[in-house]
């Protein structure tokens, strides 16, 4: 009787090459410098982190600023008097302010239900935008300076002395 060994299969191979840990390779990253696995980032990461969050920060201020100048649009078309004036006066009363305008002097667009309507609704997207970027910043300055060392609260500034 004779035993036989039978040939390598693909089988095999695999099992061998899975025995190989990550810690029997040597590392490919240049003397001093961190692993790629590591928690920390780079300050090239960190850096970039920063810029990103301060450009957000910044498109949150513009977001900002638009939604005061529709909210104050809206406010205009809903409270400025308009129309031919009489007296020195306009003739037709905003939405919020008089009566309904009667007659075909007081017909504007803009002064329209559906077209106030149409600028609360841009006022009100342009809102939830300002609002939404504006916590996605500050989220991201968290986050850029989340690797700082954290100061014990007891150690801090404002802390009660002990004496």
């Amino acid at each position: 009787m004779t035993s036989e060994v039978p040939p390598e299969t693909p089988t095999d191979a695999l099992a061998v090459t899975s025995a190989v840990t990550p810690t029997d390779t040597p590392a490919t990253t240049p003397a001093g410098a961190p692993p790629a696995s590591s928690p920390v980032p780079s300050s090239d990461a960190r850096e970039r982190e920063r810029r990103h969050a301060q450009r957000a920060e910044g498109w949150s201020i513009v977001w900002m600023l638009v939604a005061l100048l529709v909210w104050g649009w809206f406010a205009f078309l809903m409270l400025a008097d308009y129309g031919p004036e009489y007296d020195g006066r306009a003739v037709c009363r905003g939405p919020l302010v008089g009566p309904l305008p009667e007659g075909r002097r007081c017909e504007d667009a803009w002064r329209a239900w559906p077209a106030l309507l149409g600028v609360l609704a841009l006022a009100t997207l342009t809102t939830v935008t300002a609002a939404a970027t504006t916590v996605y910043a500050k989220v991201l300055t968290r986050l850029a300076h989340r690797d700082r060392p954290s100061v014990p609260l007891s150690e801090g500034p404002g802390a009660p002395s002990r004496g």
